[in-house]
């Protein structure tokens, strides 16, 4: 069996299913202490006294840590514009304001209860459109008078001589909402002092990203920092940011012991960021025969008080809103914008879904206009080899977005028997009250970092043995948050070395063991940049076990090609090293009395240029389904005046086995990308972005009326399908 191409078992998955794989809510050191964080509460005041004497007395107190205990007190991914704990103003109820350190658990929260916080409340902007009024208060008033945190633009021909000669234009505005990531386990970590080094063991996407945040705040060197992952519980972008990372190690060197942390629920979801909510103004210009002439749009993402990765996420939307087509003119304006709502972040498709939701969504309008199959308007304007962006760069070479889109439809029944695209007859219910509809929607998503970002990928591979290769430490520090990467890893070492998986040894605990980043398991980008650095390892290895040297360690660092970023004023740029491309067709049933919306077949189609590991794609493609069913229908992230309303798993809904799809179909196609390992291209990310458009779709083919807002909530359903009678 060769390692590459084999639906191999996921690494360590006994060990997760039957409880003896270790998080890190799970370790325990002797002599540990506990921690509690005090979060502000509040959208946004001024502390005007924080009056510790009380919590100091509870027993088994050891120490507070406030504002006054953190070196350089400030972190953020993409700029440094949050205090670790706050001392002055708070922005949003996330905000971190004390850090209580006990004996015991109980303890900790009693004391945590006992902080007198005197606050001077302050104005609440959390609308992004108030917010980026003229006279709008400025919510970081050391970055200036404007709450944008960022503007792209771009300007592709003449815009407005397209709309005047246009035949049809399409027009709406959309809704995208918050959402949460809700992953299986919440915040937790253990730090502790070991020699004169700190050593956090948390759960993260980015260890080495991490230890630099840390050591910034600690005004340390970063070999003074350990970062260590245990398992991780998931992620899905909800792990890029700082949670706990910076202030257990404060803790540990502050009183000297281990000390543990691990959230709630409720702190879990009030404490990290979510996905932006959008608003997203945009029209289409075409001719009756069915050509994109131009396309225009505004977008506003809720960037909530502090940036995170909302300047990249826009970017991704940016280039997503005008949807995977060729435009001959383009004017789009995309802000991200400050709010006293609680931060939102990196999501699975990160900015793709929210800007393939308004295009989808307006391509089936379009189609619909027209009197033509949504089908073949999409393969009539579809981005192909040799095609331009908005941006004015060609698309990077290996362009399978037409077979996607085909392989979905045919595996749908959308092909006619005389060779057209038509949309297949749906059965039609038995009971009087139900209706059942089909829609279709296809996307593209970059894989790896955008915008002139620097990536890379660091591995070694270590050849051990006499004769023959009896074992294979492969080092490489890309974290596995729950899809298979560390599986990946062993595969492409063992065929690239030529051995069984079973003599492979992976080694990615901690940043010591990996000098090397290999960058976040993030944008699709592991199995790609990962298996080209492993690959690169392994073959300066081999050089040397051919010369006899052992063991034979070989390193490389991949770098894929360079990226840029938007021009500010045109727009223009080579945004992303490649893409992945995905399409999907989904049939649902709605209950028009109630306003229930059942998901009954979903096709996913995805060019993975490779199949490294077939059951984990189809893996990926079951839980990107589920997930965007949970965003397009169910789950309703409530925020009123920057209060979470919706604190619980039982408030905030999450798909559970009862609604997701009754029948999910995967058509994984192999198409080699050229810039991946063996033709290998990213796609974790992809069965996620056009989900929501082909069910928003299929509710119309169902029952005659559009809705441009998600999630459909029964309540909003049926207030719909009542106006429109």
């Amino acid at each position: 069996m060769r390692a590459v191409g084999s639906s191999i078992p996921r690494h360590g998955a006994v060990d997760k299913v039957t409880g003896r794989t270790l998080y890190p809510g799970d370790l325990n050191r002797p002599g540990q202490a506990y921690m509690k964080i005090l979060f502000a509460g509040r959208p946004h005041a001024r502390i005007v006294d924080l009056d510790l004497s009380q919590a100091k007395r509870v027993p088994g107190v050891i120490a507070i840590l406030t504002h006054e205990d953190v070196p350089v007190n400030e972190y953020g991914l993409i700029l440094p514009d949050q205090p670790v704990l706050c001392g002055d103003v708070v922005r949003c109820v996330a905000d971190q304001v004390a850090c209580v350190i006990a004996e015991t658990e109980e303890a900790a929260a009693r004391a945590r209860e006992l902080i007198r916080v005197v606050y001077e409340d302050l104005p609440v902007l959390t609308d992004p459109e108030e917010a980026m009024r003229p006279d709008a208060f400025p919510i970081h008033p050391e970055r200036g008078d404007s709450n944008v945190l960022a503007h792209y633009k771009i300007r592709k021909g003449d815009v407005e001589a397209a709309f005047a000669e246009a035949d049809v234009v399409v027009e709406g505005t959309y809704q995208t909402p918050w959402q949460e990531h809700a992953y299986l386990q919440p915040e937790a970590g253990l730090a502790w002092v070991e020699g004169d080094q700190v050593v956090v063991n948390v759960a993260g996407q980015w260890m080495h990203e991490d230890r630099q945040q840390i050591a910034h705040a600690l005004g340390w060197p970063e070999e003074r920092v350990r970062v260590e992952y245990s398992a991780v519980g998931g992620a899905f972008g909800g792990r890029e940011d700082m949670s706990v990372q910076i202030v257990l190690a404060l803790a540990a060197i502050k009183t000297g012991r281990p000390v543990k942390v691990v959230w709630s629920r409720e702190e879990s979801i009030v404490g990290h960021h979510k996905r932006h909510p959008m608003r997203i103004f945009t029209r289409w210009a075409a001719t009756y025969t069915g050509r994109l002439l131009a396309c225009e749009a505004t977008v506003i993402a809720d960037a909530g008080a502090y940036a995170y990765t909302s300047t990249k996420v826009l970017g991704n939307v940016h280039l997503c809103v005008a949807g995977p087509y060729e435009w001959p003119a383009a004017k789009i304006d995309s802000f991200a914008v400050y709010t006293n709502n609680i931060p939102a972040g990196a999501f699975r498709g990160f900015g793709a879904p929210q800007g393939h939701f308004a295009a989808e969504l307006q391509m089936n309008k379009l189609a619909e206009r027209l009197g033509v199959d949504p089908v073949a308007l999409r393969l009539k304007n579809c981005l192909r080899e040799g095609s331009l962006l908005t941006t004015q760069a060609p698309m990077p070479p290996g362009v399978s977005l037409p077979r996607v889109i085909e392989a979905a439809a045919e595996r749908a029944g959308w092909r006619a028997p005389d060779g057209r695209w038509r949309a297949p007859t749906v059965a039609r219910p038995a009971e009087p009250h139900k209706r059942r509809g089909i829609g279709f929607a296809c996307a593209m998503k970059n894989v790896g970092f955008s915008f002139g970002f620097v990536d890379q990928c660091w591995a070694q591979v270590e050849l051990r043995g006499g004769g023959e290769i009896e074992e294979v430490v492969v080092r490489c520090a890309g974290a596995d948050v729950g899809q298979g990467a560390h599986t990946v890893f062993r595969q492409v070492a063992a065929e690239a070395v030529g051995v069984p998986v079973g003599r492979v040894r992976l080694v990615a605990g901690h940043t010591d063991e990996t000098p090397g980043s290999s960058g976040s398991s993030s944008a699709s980008r592991m199995t790609v940049f990962a298996g080209h650095a492993i690959l690169g390892a392994a073959r300066e290895a081999l050089k040397l076990w051919h010369d006899e040297v052992r063991p034979a360690v070989g390193t490389f660092r991949y770098r894929p090609r360079a990226t840029t970023p938007y021009d500010p004023e045109t727009g223009e740029a080579d945004p992303n090293v490649t893409y992945g491309y995905a399409a999907q067709a989904v049939e649902v049933e709605v209950d028009v009395e109630l306003g229930l919306v059942r998901v009954v077949r979903v096709i996913s189609a995805h060019d993975v240029g490779r199949a490294i590991n077939p059951r984990l794609i189809e893996g990926q493609i079951d839980g990107g389904v589920a997930q965007a069913v949970g965003y397009a229908l169910i789950e309703d992230f409530q925020v009123e005046g920057g209060e979470v309303l919706t604190r619980h798993l039982s408030t905030y809904l999450i798909p559970t086995v009862y609604d997701v799809p009754d029948g999910v179909e995967h058509v994984i196609l192999e198409i080699p990308d050229p810039q991946g390992p063996w033709g290998a291209r990213g796609m974790g990310e992809m069965p996620f972005i056009p989900l929501a458009p082909a069910l928003v779709s299929a509710v119309r083919d169902a029952t005659g009326v559009w809705f441009d807002e998600i999630p459909l909530t029964p309540p909003k359903v049926v207030a719909r399908l009542r106006q429109a009678r």
